[in-house]
């Protein structure tokens, strides 16, 4: 079973109960395959956050930090990259990005576009990008 942490700033809000649909339903796609432990660490200043994050962050673990100036990957370049002997540590920031440190500790930086997304959004388009590569690795028929 491969292992995943997704360690993030700031969690879902009163009235955000849509996008606990949309995690939800692609951790019970993954269950049977991954385990996925979500950290959520509270939102602040990306300093302090960036410190929260980086003692989070599992030894021995591949790290890969999501950023707008990190390398686009098509997702079966993502697939490649997920698909690891180690676990993986995503880090996702909140609304203010991530400091510098939390960057320097990351084996790689991950832009999932150009264009920037909330953090709760972010969340979702990588755990659908982890069924996408599931499914490009599994033979699946998902991907297209």
């Amino acid at each position: 079973m491969r292992k995943i942490n997704i360690i993030y700033a700031g969690g879902l809000k009163a009235g955000e109960g849509y996008y606990r649909g949309f995690i939800d339903e692609y951790l019970k796609r993954l269950g049977r395959d991954f385990t996925i432990t979500n950290i959520e660490i509270k939102e602040s200043d990306p300093k302090t956050e960036g410190k929260k994050i980086i003692e989070k962050l599992g030894a021995g673990a591949f790290k890969i930090a999501l950023c707008v100036e990190g390398k686009r990957l098509p997702s079966e370049g993502f697939a490649a990259l997920l698909y690891r002997d180690t676990p993986v540590d995503f880090i996702i920031g909140g609304s203010r990005g991530l400091s510098d440190e939390a960057k320097q500790s990351a084996d790689y930086l991950l832009s999932l576009s150009d264009m920037t997304f909330n953090h709760r959004l972010a969340r979702i388009m990588l755990l659908e990008q982890i069924y996408r590569a599931y499914t490009i690795q599994t033979g699946k028929t998902y991907h297209k």
